[in-house]
């Protein structure tokens, strides 16, 4: 027989994920722009002699510099599901005002990552002020986080890459 309702809940706990934001918007565009400069340059540069430098190797140096910035100006985000019934009263909360959608697309994402983040804790105010300096993608991928822990059922997502480690260093057993 398997084992009680009691002991499954005692070792219940919430799903958490987190995720990290490049706070920094204007380093990301500039990780941008010098990979598109370093393309550019790669397409359509020809030495004058053998002893021209590559202008890429230096757009080079000054990317890989850009992308330390940008991985150092990245936070983490840590998101727990709050439960079913604070996550019901908080779609209940934020109806759309179109009957085929479930909430409203703006208010309920907001409330959603105030309400389920917990490092760093923040009001709703303070979630709309954050996305007033981050872009689309960085929010998307906050909300992303903040559903997930609330609707994904994929308690054990598979990993090519950490298989392919692990096969190594293994040596394939």
């Amino acid at each position: 027989m398997g084992r009680s309702i009691q002991e499954i809940l005692a070792q219940a706990k919430p799903r958490e994920r987190t995720v990290t934001v490049c706070l920094r918007g204007d380093l990301a565009g500039e990780v941008e722009r010098l990979t598109d400069e370093i393309s550019k340059v790669s397409e359509e540069w020809e030495p004058a002699d053998l002893t021209d430098e590559h202008p890429g190797r230096a757009l080079s140096e000054q990317l890989h510099e850009a992308r330390k910035q940008a991985k150092a100006a990245e936070e983490p985000f840590t998101f727990r599901y709050i439960g079913d019934k604070a996550y019901s009263d908080l779609l209940a909360a934020h109806p759309s005002e179109n009957e085929n959608e479930l909430f409203d697309s703006v208010t309920f994402g907001r409330a959603l990552v105030s309400a389920s983040c917990i490092a760093p804790v923040m009001t709703e105010d303070e979630v709309t002020e954050l996305f007033e300096v981050i872009n689309e993608g960085e929010i998307k991928k906050l909300f992303d986080a903040a559903w997930d822990v609330h609707n994904a059922a994929d308690v054990i997502p598979f990993s090519l890459a950490a298989s392919a480690l692990l096969a190594g260093l293994t040596g394939g057993k």
